[in-house]
């Protein structure tokens, strides 16, 4: 199994008595972009956290980069990691330089280390623009900017597309998406929308109601869409009696079979005097999978 840049325990926040996170056995290996993906209100931010000491659990572990998560080694252990989370914490009267220059040295970094940030994020000419004139998706690029200060070995961004318009969000995907290539990063990418995670994600972990409902690679999430055969027939109440289908918005649905058996049945259609009109090959897209997750039916 692959080395771990992030793992938790039993990792479980009560707040007057309510418990939004329950249990999160989170495993984020090092090397990958994992997408930590729920609706909002699931618990996402809070595990993160949790998992950077800003909230203290009521329960569970947390270990970070191999090493068990306490007071004595936090600060040591955030040394090398980076985070947006929820939106960027900026002086509004300074620039995108004068910010970044406070955290390179509270991180004993190089000039040089400003120049890099802020052209990765394409922010290099706002000159002496002040942060508190910028737009949104300005802003929250100056978050990850931040974030990625130094190269640290990983990264933890919330909602990292927030305020983005569409050039913006495709910029802000691939730079995510290659950080692990570029820069030798791992990235914990929290996000509600699934059509984001799943263009710059390796890994995803779902999270509802407090608790995780899966975890795995995104090629393993793939594997349990289910296939089925849709039929359209000129008499479809026979038609689903003899292939065993149900039918659905007018069409009959019928589990996935191989070329022969299809073959078989369009035959076995004719043979009974069953028009076929239409027949397609319909598989369960990631956002059925992930509906049925959050929603209990399970996969």
């Amino acid at each position: 199994m692959a080395d771990l840049a992030i793992a938790t325990e039993g990792l479980s926040k009560s707040y007057g008595g309510v418990r939004v996170v329950d249990g999160v056995g989170l495993k984020v290996p090092e090397g990958a972009v994992y997408g930590f993906l729920g609706p909002n209100g699931a618990g996402k931010s809070t595990t993160m956290k949790m998992i950077l000491g800003l909230v203290r659990p009521s329960a569970g572990e947390v270990d970070v980069l191999g090493e068990r998560m306490d007071r004595r080694n936090r600060l040591a252990i955030l040394a090398q990691v980076g985070s947006l989370i929820e939106s960027p914490s900026c002086y509004r009267h300074l620039t995108a330089r004068e910010n970044l220059d406070i955290v390179r040295r509270l991180k004993g970094l190089g000039e040089d280390s400003i120049d890099e940030a802020l052209e990765t994020v394409g922010l290099a000419n706002t000159g002496r623009k002040l942060v508190g004139q910028f737009s949104l998706g300005m802003r929250q690029r100056l978050g990850l900017a931040v974030a990625i200060l130094g190269n640290p070995r990983l990264v933890l961004l919330d909602e990292p597309t927030n305020g983005l318009d569409p050039e913006g969000i495709h910029e802000m995907r691939e730079l995510i998406r290659t950080l692990p290539q570029t820069r030798g990063t791992t990235a914990l990418v929290s996000s509600h929308l699934l059509s984001e995670v799943e263009q710059m994600s390796d890994h995803l972990g779902i999270i509802s109601q407090g608790q995780m409902v899966w975890q795995g690679t995104l090629t393993a999430m793939r594997s349990h869409a289910r296939r089925q055969l849709a039929f359209r027939t000129t008499d479809d109440r026979r038609a689903a009696a003899l292939l065993g289908a149900q039918e659905q918005d007018g069409w009959l649905l019928a589990p996935f079979v191989d070329d022969d058996a299809v073959a078989r049945s369009s035959v076995d259609l004719v043979r009974a005097g069953i028009g076929l009109v239409r027949i397609e090959e319909r598989n369960e897209s990631i956002e059925d999978i992930f509906l049925s997750l959050t929603t209990g039916r399970g996969l």
